[in-house]
């Protein structure tokens, strides 16, 4: 589905925070990126984005190359959404201003049919569809971040740290939300997140990413047991 060949790139001509960077997802996957802070993450997920440009290596979304294309064009042709981990959402609009603004590319009609269905399946956002986004909890936030990319139906999701300053209760929540986010839109999913052992609980598979290469990878749950994780995860041997 998606493919990540050697990729190297970064935010300045002198340093590079992607170091050959590969690896791959399937259709309707959900894959986790784990790793210590500064080890690539969310560059990897900006630079899918289109926010980044690489500067070797390849990004080939079900059979076409898609390294060079501007943000917009992946948004709007190339199927990508794309919840960062702050300010995503706009909080001086209400619900269904925010949803209007992911589905900007839709024709009227269509954007209504979405907002529907989005509603029906996540049904705060109706409770609270005229209600500002700044009057939401912080699981109610997620959700609307996680429904407005998910607006023009994407194939690909990209999450970073989606139970960003999140309570224990209400980060399941969210994690429960992006299992219904697959499973209903069968759409693969690249996602950031410290939590380690709740993330790897909902991933098919993951990879830990250590100085922007990936040192370790496999399914999820016999990384959850794997001594190795501790040790990269965390910058120190395991116990």
């Amino acid at each position: 589905m998606i493919m990540i060949d050697k990729l190297v790139a970064g935010y300045s001509a002198e340093v590079d925070i992607l170091k050959g960077m590969s690896l791959h997802a399937q259709h309707a996957e959900i894959i986790t990126l784990l790793g210590p802070n500064g080890c690539g993450k969310s560059t990897l997920l900006k630079t899918i984005a289109g926010f980044l440009r690489p500067r070797q290596g390849s990004i080939t979304l079900q059979g076409e190359d898609i390294s060079a294309q501007p943000v917009h064009h992946k948004i709007r042709h190339g199927g990508i959404g794309f919840v960062p981990q702050t300010e995503n959402v706009f909080a001086a609009l209400s619900v269904r201003e925010n949803l209007q603004v992911g589905g900007h590319y839709l024709s009227s009609l269509q954007a209504r049919q979405r907002m529907e269905q989005l509603c029906e399946d996540y049904p705060v956002l109706r409770r609270k569809f005229n209600a500002p986004a700044a009057s939401l909890s912080g699981g109610e936030r997620q959700i609307l971040a996680l429904a407005r990319a998910l607006m023009p139906r994407p194939r690909l999701l990209l999450l970073d740290e989606p139970s960003a300053g999140l309570s224990p209760k209400v980060l399941l929540e969210v994690f429960d939300a992006i299992c219904t986010v697959r499973d209903k839109e069968q759409v693969t999913i690249l996602m950031v997140e410290q939590n380690a052992m709740e993330a790897l609980r909902i991933s098919d598979r993951a990879y830990v990413l250590s100085m922007g290469t990936v040192a370790l990878s496999g399914k999820a749950g016999e990384l959850m047991h794997d001594p190795q994780v501790r040790e990269l995860y965390l910058g120190g041997r395991a116990a």
